[in-house]
Formats: C-alpha cells, structure tokens, sequence
C-alpha cells in the first residue's frame, strides 16, 4: 500500500494536514515582510480566477477565452460600490451577482453553439470590454482608470494593512476553493465529467449537455467577479488594460500548467501567473514573453498533467526503479546458482556390466 493510499484510508491525517496549513495561512502574514504577503495576495487574486477557469474548461471541458473579462467586471463593480459608499458585503455580492449575470446572457447564447463558436464568442469579451471600459468613462473613469481604497486595516486589528489585505484574500480564497471542492465531488461535478467526455453520452444518461455548459460557465464567471473584487482589495485600482486579451490567454497558461481538472492546480496556476513573470523580467525584459513560451512548452512536454502531477510522476518512476533493482538483484543471483550446480559433485550411474562382473569375482573368491 503506498502513501497516498494510506492517507486516504485515514481521514484523521487529513484533517490535521488542513488544520495545521490552516495554523500556517493564518500565523503567516504576522511573520513575513510585507512585500512577501502582498505576493501571496496577488497569487489568492489570481488563484480563484484560474478556479473559475477550470470549472469550466478543466472540468466541463468547455472553451473559455474570456475569463479576464469577468475579473475586469467585478473590479469594476467593486470599485464603484465602494466609492459610492456602498457596505462592503454588498459590494463583494453585486461584484460577483453583475458578473454571473452577464455570464449567464453570454452563456445561454453561445452554449448552443458548441465548438469553436463558443471560442469566439468568449475572445470577443476582452476585445470589445476594454473600448467599451474607455467609453464609459462616468462609470469607469475612462482611460485613466478608477481607483478605490476600502481595505486599509482598522485600528481596533492591530494589523498593518498588507496583512489586514492578505486575510481578507485568505477568508475568499478559502470559501471559494470550499466551495469549488465540494461542487467538483457532487453530482454537479459527475453532470460536468460526463459532458466533458461524450456530450451523447452525457444525454442519454439524463444529463443536458446545454443546462451543464451554462451553469459551468456561469459559475466561472461569479469566480471571475469574486476574483475581481480581490484584485480592487490587494490593488486598489483597475483601468481598461486589467481586462485586455494577454492577460486572458496568460490565465490560460496558468491553468494548463497547473494542472487542468484539478483544485490544487488552480492554486499552483495562480502562483504560476505571479511568479513566473517576474522571473522572467528578471532575466531579460526583452524576451519575457519568449521565456515563458518555452517554459509553457517544457512543461507540457515534461508533465501533461501540470504541475499537480510532480507527485505522480516522482511515484511512478521510484516505483519503476524499484522494480529494476529487484530485476537486477534476481538477475545476479541467477548465475551462482548456476555455478554451484556445475561445480558440485555429480552422481553418475554404475552400468550393468560392472555389478555383473563384481558379483562374479565375489563367488570365486568366496569359501
């Protein structure tokens, strides 16, 4: 029985594994520079956008090209509640609310149209978003951007505000992977598997292909607008350029190299869209986005599945290792067998003739 099989027979090991990475997440941010937290803010930010990505593309198997267009909404949304001095809780819900509705209209329109089409519809998002976001300049504030800031840390926390932004990250980021979870290993999740492998299928099990596909789709897109909330928390400012089409096929990369249909892919995923970069500008601005073209190919060649699949791998060629020096072990201990059986004395069978002729020679020398 191996490790992971174990764990998954105890569900105690588990359940301590998240209260101790719950101890970890909440200790953190009172620890660490805040330079360091607000990394790890913008990867919670981005994290549960590539969630809602992979709901519908990892998990329904849909296209979705458009995803940015949602974050950009929900900062936008959240922006203006909060300079119209709108609760925050109210705020956090028309963020998400505004981007699922327009979610679900986009959703009931292009799930009909299968394929490409779908493609299409949801590259055409960002492209018209951001002269639509230049227009609307009463709402928007035009080119120029708007900015709101509703996440300083109050006095009776204690807290500075990198840390009071990281919890807030932290309490979204945790409800939405909750959620997100537990919808993925429901009937839901099976109704988005069954429509990703064979929409036919699919049917004739009793599932409706189209009904799955919008209500994936929509899901992403309250992701997509609860992301955009945390984006206005940890940046405090969004202009047109937040829903431009790279960071939408940068979000892309993120989720395949995560690690498409899978949870904590989307976590890595969203590491990866923060990290990555600044890597790459740290080597050369010049050719960032050619580095993170072969770093995009590499792991696609190297790991498939994304970079949630590391365990896998390691466990699959330590098991392949293992086997061969067992193979190799029975392999030398053939030979001295071997050996042994040449070199040991061999019994060879007395003719016939020979007890004839002792027999005779004991009767004549007999009494």
């Amino acid at each position: 029985m191996n490790a992971a099989a174990a764990t998954a027979r105890r569900p105690w090991v588990r359940i301590l594994l998240a209260a101790l990475a719950a101890i970890v997440l909440i200790v953190a941010p009172l620890a660490l520079p805040p330079f360091a937290n607000q990394t790890l803010v913008r990867i919670g930010v981005y994290a549960v956008a590539v969630l809602g990505l992979n709901i519908v593309m990892g998990y329904t198997g849909q296209v979705n090209l458009g995803q940015i267009f949602f974050v950009g909404l929900g900062a936008y949304v959240t922006a203006y509640g909060v300079n119209h001095g709108w609760n925050i809780l109210l705020v956090f819900v028309a963020a998400c609310a505004v981007a699922g509705v327009v979610g679900l209209l986009v959703a009931l329109a292009a799930a009909r149209l299968g394929g490409l089409a779908i493609a299409m519809v949801t590259i055409a998002l960002p492209i018209v978003g951001v002269p639509l976001a230049k227009r609307l300049s009463e709402f928007t504030g035009g080119s120029q951007g708007i900015s709101a800031r509703f996440t300083d840390a109050p006095d009776w926390s204690g807290l500075d505000n990198d840390q009071w932004q990281f919890y807030i990250v932290l309490v979204v980021a945790a409800a939405a992977f909750l959620l997100a979870r537990s919808l993925v290993r429901g009937k839901y999740g099976r109704a988005f598997a069954a429509v990703r492998e064979n929409e036919a299928v699919a049917a004739s099990m009793g599932i409706s292909p189209y009904r799955t596909k919008v209500l994936a789709f929509t899901i992403a897109s309250i992701f997509g607008g609860a992301s955009g909330f945390l984006y206005l928390a940890a940046v405090q400012y969004t202009s047109p350029e937040t829903l431009s089409f790279g960071h939408s096929i940068s979000l892309l990369a993120a989720m395949v190299i995560g690690g498409a249909g899978s949870i904590a892919g989307s976590l890595l995923g969203g590491a990866y869209y923060v990290f990555v970069p600044q890597l790459t500008n740290a080597i050369d601005p010049n050719l960032t986005t050619v580095s993170q073209g072969a770093i995009l190919l590499a792991v696609l060649f190297l790991l498939p599945g994304g970079l949630v699949s590391v365990p896998r791998v390691v466990r699959r060629l330590t098991r392949r290792t293992g086997a061969g020096r067992s193979t190799g072990r029975r392999s030398a201990a053939g030979p001295v067998r071997e050996t042994s059986q040449q070199t040991a004395p061999a019994h060879r069978p007395v003719p016939d003739d020979a007890l004839e002729g002792h027999e005779q020679t004991e009767r004549q020398d007999g009494p």
